[in-house]
């Protein structure tokens, strides 16, 4: 057998504790045994496998920090052993280093073409096996304290964009409804008037009051007429079915609806769903002077926007529907081209 240790470099009080975790691959036992005396006396965890195949199946109980390959095997050479490491995506970032004797056949470019990151031959310098080791350990756990750096900075910038996301929902959610706010409303009817102007399509608002709700809050307290808002918002949130279409508080009993690519009577059809749904509620009003239920009044309007038009115009004929609704007794939809 090919001495293979130079024993004048050995050190006997080496420190105890571990400094890394290596896996020895090779088919004699004698070089097995000598190879862990020296790394486990040099304060290294070391652990072997007689063979490419036996290193392959028993390899995933504990993943090395890095791997002593010899290159000549039977079954399986050091070359093939390790183009098995790294075709596995488990594997396949564990550090190789080759071992060679000096008269030994060695194609030092097949092994880093296979992925070897280094080589010694035999017989060892004790210095330079505890130099190559302790660089590629180094590299190593620099690799994977950069790998967690970037986990973590990317698990950071998700919960800040998560963070961010209930952020902006909260502020475009009207706390007590939970339906859009006056903020998102404002927001979204201009982005929408931009989109209908650039399309020169129909845009539609609908302006709704509930009916006698002054009355209401004194007959049921405010957490009465806190729930019969909420109750309301939540039924009308559910009548028009488009992503586009936004309801929203405007502000104290009063909600608007944005409906787009929608002409008059697409905006009326929605009006009368949106009276059915509150009256399905059947919430008991005893001071309203138009039903024992709530109601709503509603005034809407549509039209094409142009350069010479802003959304304001929107605005104002659905108001003025909606006045002309509750002057009318209330109750009742009314579309601005009527007026």
């Amino acid at each position: 057998m090919k001495e293979l240790i130079n024993s004048e470099f050995v050190t006997p009080n080496a420190p105890l504790e571990p400094k890394g975790n290596i896996l020895l691959i090779d088919d004699l036992p004698e070089n097995l045994r000598l190879l862990t005396e020296l790394l486990t006396n040099l304060g290294y965890t070391a652990r072997c496998a007689i063979s490419g195949s036996r290193a392959l199946k028993s390899i995933r109980f504990k993943l090395p920090d890095i791997i002593l390959l010899d290159i000549q095997m039977p079954e399986m050479d050091g070359y093939q052993v390790c183009q098995a490491f790294k075709d596995d995506p488990e594997l396949c970032d564990i550090p190789i280093i080759f071992i060679s004797a000096l008269d030994e056949t060695f194609d030092k470019l097949r092994a880093f073409q296979v992925g070897g990151v280094d080589y010694i031959t035999k017989p060892f310098q004790i210095e330079e096996v505890v130099a190559r080791l302790e660089t590629h350990l180094t590299i190593q756990r620099q690799k994977k304290q950069l790998q967690y750096e970037i986990a973590k900075r990317v698990q950071t910038e998700l919960i800040l964009q998560e963070a961010n996301r209930k952020l902006e929902l909260m502020a475009n959610l009207d706390s007590l409804t939970q339906i859009a706010n006056r903020r998102r409303f404002d927001d979204y009817l201009t982005s929408e008037w931009q989109r209908h102007q650039r399309d020169q399509n129909s845009l539609a608002l609908i302006m709704i009051d509930i009916d006698y709700f002054k009355r209401y809050n004194d007959r049921y307290g405010h957490q009465g007429g806190d729930d019969c808002l909420m109750r309301v918002a939540q039924a009308m949130s559910q009548v028009p079915k488009r992503s586009t279409d936004l309801v929203a508080r405007y502000g104290g009993e009063e909600f608007v609806v944005i409906l787009s690519n929608t002409d008059t009577q697409g905006a009326l059809k929605v009006a009368q769903a949106i009276q059915e749904a509150i009256a399905s509620l059947a919430i008991i009003h005893e001071n309203s002077d138009v039903s024992d239920y709530v109601t709503l009044s509603m005034g809407f309007a549509s039209l094409t926007p142009t350069l010479d038009l802003s959304p304001e115009v929107l605005i104002s004929y659905a108001d003025q529907s909606l006045y002309l609704a509750k002057a009318n007794g209330r109750n009742q939809a009314i579309a601005y081209d009527k007026i």
